[in-house]
């Protein structure tokens, strides 16, 4: 197998550092000086590997939406095979930590409101996510409609988005049970 170029590397190591960097100051603090201190190189060879700030974080939503291909889709695990499988995981620790993934994406989420193109990938990721949320239902609920499974696509969703949100400042150590009861609950009216 051939070992990566040097640009891939640095690439690679420059987004490492850029979502470190969000998640220590935040979308707004985050500058091309910062992530150049994190990554230990100088500004100039940040923007020759990876162009301008608002690349970067493009780049970076990429790769935080991104499967193995490099093709943003669904956030769910790429094992997910039913809709218990997609439960586990949106209402799981892993998925609900407050850890720096969390923290980036709700960086990204906040640069959405100003950035089309990040708009765009987390649409992208989101939507993939409700689609196959839906498809799982509805292999679960063969006799629910379409707009039924879809409504409870888009419900478990949120709760689950609304969750990590949570996850950040509620230290309830009741609440991914909760949530994830409150999800089963109105899966169960299908």
């Amino acid at each position: 197998m051939a070992r990566p170029s040097i640009a891939t590397e640095r690439r690679a190591q420059i987004i490492d550092a850029t979502m470190s960097t969000i998640a220590e100051h935040g979308i707004r603090g985050t500058t091309l000086d910062r992530i150049a201190d994190a990554v230990g190189m100088s500004r100039g060879h940040v923007r020759h590997f990876v162009g301008n700030r608002d690349r970067l974080l493009l780049d970076t939503a990429i790769a935080v939406f991104a499967d193995d291909t490099g093709t943003v889709g669904s956030i769910l695990p790429s094992g997910t095979r039913d809709i218990e499988d997609a439960l586990d995981y949106l209402f799981g620790p892993e998925f609900n930590s407050p850890d720096r993934e969390n923290a980036v994406v709700l960086g990204l989420v906040d640069l959405s409101r100003t950035t089309p193109a990040i708009a765009e990938v987390l649409t992208t990721a989101y939507g993939a996510t409700r689609e196959q949320l839906a498809s799982l239902i509805a292999e679960a609920k063969p006799d629910a409609s379409t707009d039924a499974c879809t409504t409870a696509a888009y419900g478990l969703l949120t709760s689950a988005l609304g969750s990590v949100f949570l996850s950040d400042f509620d230290g309830d150590p009741t609440r991914l049970r909760r949530t994830r009861a409150a999800a089963e609950a109105q899966l169960s009216i299908l």
